[in-house]
């Protein structure tokens, strides 16, 4: 393999990795989905790879519209709590045989004190700061998350025993929690087959 392929390929993995899907909403506002890293400071026109986020699947909403905006996607979605996924943003790279993906998940909101998503943030209870990870409906434990806080500053927790964590935002504003897990394949996506696959969840809420 020549030495600018594999650099591409390292430069995709990383990106794809350090990369969320992630979606904000006030209020019964539209929700506006974004691609990015979400605890730096977006350049003006929303991140490089933004063009790559395409269709995103709202959860419950097949036929919605989205609207291109500098940045993000406008939804105008029903009051609630608000998820997607997509698993077509970065095609799978690496070496054949050893190829992985990535699926991404989002959610804003904490009203409902569910999961729907395979592998979502959930609160524990409606309008709670205590949140439960899960990996289609099981907790998973042990697992780092990550909390940015409306000033961008990050920490970093450990879900527990029962797959929690608490988030004890302490300032009014929007908070975003992240989670990512790496599975073994083979696994089909829409840009072609790996045999591993990075699956990326976050859910935001604000907090008053």
């Amino acid at each position: 393999m020549r030495l600018p392929i594999l650099a591409a390929m390292l430069l995709l993995s990383t990106t794809a990795q350090a990369h969320e899907i992630w979606i904000e909403r006030d209020g019964t506002g539209p929700a506006r989905i974004y691609l990015g890293e979400p605890a730096e400071t977006p350049p003006p026109g929303g991140d490089p790879e933004f063009a790559k986020l395409k269709a995103p699947h709202i959860l419950a909403q097949p036929k919605v519209a989205l609207a291109r905006r500098a940045g993000f996607l406008e939804a105008k979605v029903p009051a609630g709590d608000v998820r997607a996924w997509d698993d077509a943003v970065f095609t799978p790279w690496g070496a054949d045989g050893k190829k992985e993906g990535v699926v991404y998940y989002a959610r804003a909101g904490r009203a409902e004190a569910v999961a729907k998503l395979p592998f979502e943030l959930a609160p524990v209870a409606a309008g709670g700061t205590r949140f439960v990870l899960t990996r289609d409906g099981t907790p998973v434990v042990g697992l780092p998350v990550t909390v940015i806080a409306p000033d961008r500053s990050k920490t970093e927790l450990t879900t527990d025993a029962a797959g929690m964590i608490d988030t004890n935002p302490a300032k009014p504003g929007r908070y975003l929690l992240v989670a990512s897990k790496k599975e073994d394949g083979p696994i089909t996506l829409p840009g072609g087959s790996a045999q591993a696959v990075y699956r990326i969840t976050t859910t935001s809420f604000v907090a008053p």
